[in-house]
């Protein structure tokens, strides 16, 4: 996953550029929708309690490359959620490199990758993701590190929030789906990526959370359902 870019948007569904979809990806793109679909009815439902209005992401399919508000991105970066035009961008290729390359595959995983980029909306829905950035431009490098762990490591509690809401509503998922997940988030942990890329981590520089934090804090939604504010944000870094 890359760095956040955050935004809040539009529920319609939206396509760019030279998308050209395989037949395989024709099957992600109508997955992909589905499950945006089911966050925004899980998100309104809770928004509604809180007595709040929700609005959802756009989704934008691209291939190899796209140009955002936030800038130009290549499916390098993964799915992305930008601020500036209030879009969630995917390049449907990368469920297929999830399931090939990552061996990190599985519907729950699919589910859980456009689940957290949609945690970084309920984010900026609240205010939070705003007040955070501005934030990170007054620290230093490792403080806003620090920040943007914490954004991410939420965003993947609001994933699992979502599962767990989906799961009660329609019995949605079971064992195998939780392994392949949390499978899935301890793949994209910043210590797993950087020791399989360069042999060692830096902690200093992660910007997304670990294996473990990554996996434990999607848990920590999945098992709650609880729609809280800022769990990563009111405890110690160390404790994360």
């Amino acid at each position: 996953m890359p760095t956040v870019l955050e935004q809040a948007t539009q529920p319609a569904q939206q396509q760019q550029g030279e998308y050209k979809p395989t037949a395989e990806e024709q099957k992600f793109e109508k997955f992909s929708k589905q499950i945006l679909a089911g966050t925004e009815d899980v998100w309104t439902e809770l928004f509604s309690e809180q007595g709040a209005e929700y609005k959802a992401p756009t989704l934008v399919f691209f291939t190899g490359a796209v140009q955002s508000a936030c800038g130009s991105a290549t499916s390098q970066v993964g799915p992305f959620y930008c601020s500036g035009d209030q879009k969630l961008y995917i390049d449907l290729s990368f469920f297929k490199q999830m399931d090939d390359e990552m061996k990190a595959g599985g519907e729950l995983a699919h589910a859980y990758v456009i689940a957290h980029e949609v945690g970084h909306n309920i984010e900026y829905s609240t205010g939070l993701l705003n007040q955070v950035h501005e934030k990170m431009n007054k620290v230093s490098e490792t403080e806003k590190n620090q920040l943007s762990v914490r954004l991410e490591l939420l965003a993947d509690y609001y994933a699992g929030v979502w599962a767990h809401h989906d799961d009660k509503n329609y019995n949605s998922i079971d064992d195998k789906d939780i392994e392949e997940a949390i499978n899935c988030a301890q793949k994209i942990g910043d210590d797993y990526l950087q020791k399989k890329a360069r042999g060692y981590a830096v902690p200093e520089s992660f910007s997304h959370g670990t294996s473990q934090q990554r996996a434990r804090w999607f848990r920590k939604g999945l098992q709650s359902g609880k729609f809280e504010l800022q769990p990563t944000f009111t405890i110690p870094y160390s404790e994360l």
